[in-house]
């Protein structure tokens, strides 16, 4: 472990991309039009100008996910695992970045958490104006079989598109990145190990209520159920052993411009600890926090 990773990308499940669409549009997020993989999901994004994005991610068609699955690819098995067990609507995966996924499968091998062969693949790009391009990725995964609601990957970007993304990543919220993933395990000192390994972190925060760690842009947070009702008001810390990804923070500049819009749109929250914390539903797959930032 050089130096940490940076986070990439928060994979959220999800039945329908136009649910997720709107709900994520209510909250004051910009969301990129459709994209489809080779291999039958698609995603609908939402980009950040930290070089962070959720992917909100749907099975488009079945029939290729299945035949992709049978070949061993292993970012489809894995969603259709976990949308077996936990639903159509969740966060499955913290995707890391990196610029060697090769190397990061070798590492994963010999820590003795690798999940499987690496996947590359290309996808159509496109912005709100619509401009096209193709992008490429590798990808290398990790897993730990005490956790089976939760993967994690590192994505190798190939060929990166040379478009201006700075539409979508301009949100009416005034979102301008993430600053925390949060984790629950009843005993989050039990994963420290697999942690500091996705995240390529030597340095961890132990402390009565989980781990933190500090990946190279956010925080990577696992929290017991007493950590998470502290920090956040959320209850359900106290599911059955194992991972679970449960929340992101956003950084926002103006958190009473916010709350005024949680409360034109009727959506719920609570403010607790300095955030407005707004649980999740039907397209959002996870609870999200606002906090304000300079």
């Amino acid at each position: 472990m050089d130096k940490p990773r940076p986070v990439d990308h928060l994979v959220l499940p999800t039945a329908e991309l136009e649910v997720a669409r709107a709900r994520l549009a209510s909250l004051g997020f910009t969301v990129a039009p459709e994209a489809r993989h080779p291999f039958g999901t698609a995603n609908a994004c939402v980009f950040f100008a930290d070089g962070t994005y959720l992917e909100p991610l749907a099975v488009a068609q079945r029939e290729l996910c299945e035949h992709a699955a049978i070949d061993g690819n292993v970012f489809v098995k894995r969603d259709q695992a976990y949308r077996f067990r936990r639903g159509e609507e969740g966060f499955s995966a913290l995707v890391m970045g990196t610029d060697n996924a090769a190397e990061d499968r070798n590492r994963f091998v010999r820590a003795g958490i690798s999940a499987g062969l690496n996947l590359e693949f290309s996808r159509p790009f496109e912005t709100p104006d619509g401009a096209r391009a193709m992008a490429g990725f590798e990808l290398a995964f990790a897993g730990d079989l005490r956790a089976p609601d939760v993967f994690f990957f590192t994505c190798q970007r190939k060929n990166p598109p040379e478009v201006d993304r700075t539409a979508l990543e301009t949100h009416e919220n005034g979102v301008t990145g993430i600053r925390q993933v949060v984790l629950s395990e009843p005993n989050p000192s039990d994963f420290q190990y697999l942690l500091q390994q996705v995240v390529g972190q030597r340095e961890v925060n132990a402390h009565s209520f989980g781990v933190d760690l500090a990946a190279a842009n956010t925080d990577v947070v696992a929290l017991n159920a007493a950590g998470l009702k502290g920090f956040f008001g959320v209850e359900g810390g106290t599911h059955a052993r194992g991972l679970r990804l449960r929340g992101i923070v956003f950084a926002t500049g103006d958190l009473n411009a916010m709350e005024q819009r949680l409360k034109e749109e009727g959506i719920a929250y609570v403010f607790t600890a300095g955030r407005l914390v707004v649980a999740e539903t039907a397209g959002q797959g996870a609870f999200f926090a606002f906090e304000q930032v300079e």
